[in-house]
């Protein structure tokens, strides 16, 4: 599947979404990828939809990326309340670790920007376990200032890397990829924020009963409460009020008049 064969987006809580299984965007990507076509992927998880209510660039460099999927559980259910239904959730994880396996097979570059130094080294080992076959163009920590941004840029684009993956935070993978995606000369860029600390075994991701019933959240919670408790009490109250009022306006929006039947 190709760009121009996407499905029309779907409308949820005013972000567009492609309504796309994980195995199309695998597709897409790769396709883009082998091809030579620049492709920006885009998350979005319940948080991030709420914090994009208050952040206009973020909300600006997610909703300008070529691909927006649904990475949270939350918002597949909401788009399914709201009329608007996604197929699937399309983690961002999941869909960063079938690129590796696409990359390998079929001989693409990758390049890796993100985490701590250590986070880095302990991933790249364990992807090179993993896929020994991989072709690692570069990779580098993503602890840098952002007068360093267009230098971290141009260091990508000499290493000829095809995919880069941004293991960071938001909403500095969004911003990073919307100034200087172009810039890396990369064909597909995905940011998969803390999927470089899972795989480098740093913390830990959630069970498959945890992520079918969209409580992913809670697990990390568990993990870091002090850092990420209070952070998604509040993203959750609030994006569960948004996807209440959206409900709430489509049952009280006048219906369209019918056309009347019958000529002149």
């Amino acid at each position: 599947m190709t760009i121009s064969q996407l499905p029309p987006r779907q409308q949820v809580l005013g972000i567009s979404l492609d309504p796309l299984t994980l195995a199309q965007a695998v597709d897409v990507c790769a396709s883009a990828a082998q091809d030579g076509r620049r492709l920006e992927v885009g998350v979005v998880n319940a948080a991030k939809l709420v914090t994009m209510r208050k952040d206009r660039r973020l909300a600006d460099a997610v909703t300008g990326c070529d691909l927006v999927l649904a990475d949270g559980q939350a918002v597949v259910w909401a788009s399914r309340l709201l009329r608007s239904p996604l197929p699937e959730r399309v983690a961002g994880i999941d869909l960063f670790q079938q690129l590796l396996a696409v990359a390998e097979q079929r001989g693409l570059s990758v390049y890796f920007l993100g985490a701590r130094r250590e986070a880095l080294d302990a991933m790249l080992a364990e992807i090179a376990a993993r896929h020994p076959r991989l072709r690692v163009a570069g990779a580098r920590d993503g602890y840098f200032s952002d007068a360093e941004q267009p230098q971290v840029a141009d260091a990508i684009a000499a290493s000829g890397a095809q995919l880069l993956f941004l293991g960071m935070t938001s909403p500095k993978k969004e911003l990073f990829t919307a100034a200087f995606g172009e810039r890396s000369g990369v064909r597909v860029v995905h940011g998969v924020g803390g999927s470089f600390d899972v795989l480098a075994g740093v913390t830990r991701r959630a069970p498959e009963r945890w992520q079918r019933l969209g409580l992913e959240w809670l697990y990390r919670v568990a993990q870091e409460p002090r850092r990420l408790g209070r952070r998604y009490l509040v993203t959750n109250v609030q994006f569960v009020l948004m996807t209440l009022r959206a409900m709430l306006a489509r049952t009280t929006a006048p219906s369209q008049p019918q056309a009347q039947a019958g000529g002149n």
